[in-house]
């Protein structure tokens, strides 16, 4: 099928789109027997693969997916194309103040009418405040759908395995999956520039570049996929071209697709990483601050259905502080509680009501830079002094990881773990491995861990010192025992 260009697909299925809702709506039955040519619509990657997965009409597999990828438009949007496509997202909600049956009228224009009439009830159903102007009918007509058909058709476009679409062909079938994890934080595309020494102010530095897709959510979610484990990511990606790349290539690693955004016409992060031949490292993020989770994203009943099914749940602190105190809300409130890992950075604001959650951070994870920077106020004299002061604060574990080595301080385990040989000086991926092998870990053995456990984590980091694309790199679950029989036989 030849390239259409992003802008012309997404104008073609707006079209579509518009021309569907008059009359009653969208529904396979329509679009069987329109003149519309549907053909942009049948030809989605995610209506073709959801209609392979579930044995139904690729007709059939429209309305599902257009429900599925609409729950990601904000509010406003959300309701409009809801209306005006008949689509039933409130369907179940009769009885609290809404009227289903004129929303989702066989006329358009009594849908436009009902809209407009329950646009407050609607908006405080999905806790928006302030609500936004009430539009009149000839406004949404002539202004508010395309707007909002415009954004839906973006997240359409992107056609990249967005929720409905299941795991791709092309995911390995190979590896059994057994338990599950919820990862929290950011997937980006990894400029990785390998220079002989980082360049100086008057001299320049000669390398080498490669890109490939990483960040700190996606690195764990790939580590522990290559454990065998089953793993949601939750973050978000741009509706480009890096977007794409992002979401085949953890697809194809087995993560699951359904809780990641795809937020149309933005573009993808990307993170620029200068490594030196030791594996020292500079890095430059570039930021869209379009492309991240929103607070209510985090209302979807999937994401909460994925968090009650975890085994563990991994927290870095990439989303905005807002998105990561309700995370760890949510799960504190969890009966039974999923253990939680979180990974600070140095480089992200600390929340100042972040320590009110920090008794439901089961394992806290970084180097010691990393875990100073939760307590911004303190002269800590050394790593120990952090550790036991953030365990003072309520966390269970704190694992200071770095140089190849891990410092373990809980009320269970006190360990030095450093005889695994160390290579370089340092690996952008050491840190992931280590918390995709912890979970793997948590999921296999439960709480509480013992040193033999670390020990086995800490192994996971020595095949991170490649130099290579750091997801790639993570290493799965019969490397880590090798190392560990190599240099470890006693755990």
């Amino acid at each position: 099928m030849p390239m259409v260009p992003q802008d012309a697909r997404v104008a073609a299925i707006r079209s579509i789109l518009a021309r569907l809702g008059k009359y009653a709506g969208l529904n396979a039955e329509r679009l069987r027997h329109t003149e519309i040519d549907a053909a942009p619509l049948l030809e989605l990657l995610s209506v073709r693969r959801h209609a392979r997965r579930t044995g139904a009409s690729v007709e059939s597999s429209i309305l599902p997916v257009v429900r599925e990828v609409a729950q990601w438009l904000p509010p406003t949007d959300r309701l409009i194309v809801d209306a005006a496509l008949s689509l039933g997202l409130f369907r179940d909600r009769s009885g609290v103040g809404v009227d289903v049956e004129r929303l989702y009228a066989d006329n358009l224009g009594e849908r436009r009418e009902a809209l407009t009439e329950q646009w407050v009830a609607l908006h405080t159903l999905l806790d928006v405040d302030p609500v936004p102007e009430t539009p009149t009918v000839k406004r949404l007509r002539t202004v508010s759908e395309h707007t909002a058909f415009t954004a839906l058709a973006g997240l359409l476009a992107t056609d990249s395995g967005y929720p409905m679409a299941g795991p791709s062909a092309a995911a390995p079938t190979t590896v059994p999956r057994h338990g599950l994890v919820t990862v929290f934080g950011d997937a980006v595309i990894d400029h990785l520039y390998r220079v002989d020494t980082f360049p100086a102010a008057d001299n320049a530095a000669s390398g080498t570049f490669t890109g490939h897709p990483g960040g700190k959510g996606l690195n764990r979610a790939v580590a522990a996929a290559r454990l065998g484990i089953g793993v949601h990511l939750v973050c978000a990606v741009g509706g480009d071209e890096y977007g794409r790349r992002i979401l085949e290539f953890i697809d194809t690693e087995g993560v699951h697709l359904d809780l990641v955004k795809v937020v149309p016409f933005a573009t993808s992060l990307v993170t620029a990483v200068v490594i030196t031949p030791n594996g020292e490292t500079r890095i430059i993020g570039c930021r869209d601050s379009r492309v991240q989770l929103q607070d209510e994203d985090l209302h979807r009943p999937e994401l909460r259905a994925a968090l009650e099914a975890s085994d563990a749940v991994i927290l870095s602190f990439e989303p905005p502080p807002s998105v990561i105190e309700q995370v760890l809300s949510v799960v504190s409130q969890m009966r039974p509680k999923p253990p939680v890992i979180v990974c600070p950075t140095p480089s992200m604001p600390v929340p100042q009501s972040l320590y009110q959650y920090l008794g439901a951070v089961d394992f806290l994870v970084g180097a010691a830079a990393d875990l100073h920077a939760l307590l911004p106020d303190v002269a800590a004299e050394s790593a120990d002094d952090i550790a036991r002061l953030l365990r003072g604060l309520g966390v269970g574990t704190v694992c200071t990881v770095e140089d190849f080595r891990c410092v373990v301080a809980s009320d269970t385990v006190e360990a030095v773990i450093d005889h695994f040989p160390q290579v370089l000086k340092a690996s952008v991926g050491a840190a992931a491995a280590f918390t995709g092998a912890l979970a793997y870990r948590l999921v296999h053995s439960g709480t509480p861990l013992t040193a033999t456990d670390f020990v086995w984590a800490t192994a996971a980091m020595i095949p991170t010192q490649n130099l290579g694309a750091v997801a790639v790199s993570m290493p799965g679950v019969a490397e880590i025992d090798r190392i560990v029989r190599l240099y470890a036989p006693s755990a």
